[in-house]
């Protein structure tokens, strides 16, 4: 992989397939740029896809203490190295910080990011507070399986599953990682869908859910594409918040080939 210095000094680790304009993948929670990897190689063929391990995780570093503001830098830092102008999708927590990065200045020209996890209505927001308090007990004490687990919970994970998963040897991977957990809950804020940040994204933005995730799922990416000005929904049948790479990848090629660099690129 090769790495670039993020604006604080912290190193930063990314991996470039294929050739043609930039695409940047921005992971999720407890996510590496290896989980990434599939959906990069669907793009290589027309894209430069480019993956990165977002501080705290795999051969990226960890400077603190942890700020938003540190994680779009690190974002402009990959983009600065694959090229400047870049097109951008967002997984989960990985698309809220895609939103946010474009939201403070990132040049973006395309942008897409499937079910950003914000949780609106007082009800969640709620549950949502009591979650982070325990978060930060779990990790303060060093209980990293624990703070998995809560993740897992809450992400909607059966308590059986995550029983049989704490006995699969990746689980050990799932809990080097678990410290990033309270970056990705500090990056959502209280929880809520950041509206009029959101008003100045410019980029023609994607926002997708599956079809069979979550009524809160679906709710959340309606009012996320309410909120950005040029932004369009779609919902893609039989999917849930484990998205199958071979789904969206062709969904993305259409999307992010009516981008202006690819057109100029092009002709």
């Amino acid at each position: 992989m090769d790495k670039t210095l993020s604006r604080d000094g912290t190193p930063i680790a990314y991996r470039r397939r294929g050739e043609g304009p930039p695409v940047i993948l921005v992971g999720g929670a407890l996510s590496t740029s290896a989980d990434e990897a599939p959906l990069a190689a669907l793009l290589a063929p027309r894209f430069t896809a480019v993956t990165y391990d977002r501080r705290g995780r795999g051969a990226s570093g960890d400077g603190g203490p942890y700020s938003l503001r540190r994680e779009i830098e690190d974002l402009a830092s990959v983009a600065a190295a694959v090229g400047g102008r870049v097109s951008v999708f967002g997984m989960l927590s990985g698309g809220a910080l895609a939103l946010e990065a474009q939201a403070a200045g990132l040049p973006v020209d395309m942008l897409a990011v499937y079910e950003p996890p914000y949780t609106p209505g007082a009800t969640a927001l709620l549950y949502r507070s009591r979650s982070t308090a325990l978060l930060h007990r779990l990790l303060a004490k060093g209980d990293r399986g624990g703070a998995v687990a809560l993740y897992l919970s809450r992400s909607g994970v059966p308590e059986d599953m995550i029983a049989r998963m704490r006995r699969d040897p990746l689980w050990s991977g799932l809990e080097a990682v678990a410290h990033t957990l309270a970056y990705d809950d500090a990056l959502l804020g209280d929880g809520s869908v950041p509206a009029a940040r959101l008003a100045s994204v410019t980029a023609r933005t994607l926002v997708v859910t599956g079809g069979f995730s979550t009524e809160v799922a679906h709710r959340t990416t309606l009012a996320l594409a309410a909120a950005i000005p040029r932004a369009r929904h779609r919902t893609l049948t039989g999917q849930t918040r484990e998205l199958a790479p071979h789904v969206i990848a062709p969904v993305l090629a259409d999307f992010f080939a009516r981008s202006p660099f690819l057109r100029t690129a092009v002709s």
